[in-house]
């Protein structure tokens, strides 16, 4: 598995020598980020490919049951074998949603901790 690297603030990494995660944990940790950020529809390749945001959680999935969704999403990912550790945090006064999940991969264990 190659995955291009993202930097602080979520672009690709070009030109500085070391620009991709190959058949490592970060690398499928990386893609769990990125998939959940990626919202259906969004990918021209495959517009049924991504996190069913809109209009699945956003406004229509009651508050229990959107980490049901966002779990479906993550054990999709390429090279994830489960997830090990999974919680997330809604503050409705910043309007975010904090996910810090521990998987396991078939290169070893990782940690993800996004904020969407």
């Amino acid at each position: 598995m190659k995955v291009r690297k993202l930097d602080a603030q979520g672009d690709y990494t070009l030109g500085t020598g070391n620009d991709f995660y190959v058949n490592s944990a970060a690398g499928v940790a990386q893609a769990v980020k990125t998939g959940l950020a990626l919202m259906t529809g969004e990918w021209f390749v495959d517009i049924s490919a991504g996190t069913p945001w809109l209009p699945g959680i956003l406004g229509k999935v009651r508050l229990q049951n959107y980490d049901v969704l966002l779990k479906e999403r993550v054990l999709g990912t390429p090279g994830l074998l489960s997830i090990t550790s999974y919680s997330s945090s809604l503050d409705s006064t910043k309007r975010s949603l904090s996910v810090p999940i521990e998987i396991d991969t078939i290169y070893g264990p990782a940690t993800v901790q996004t904020t969407l």
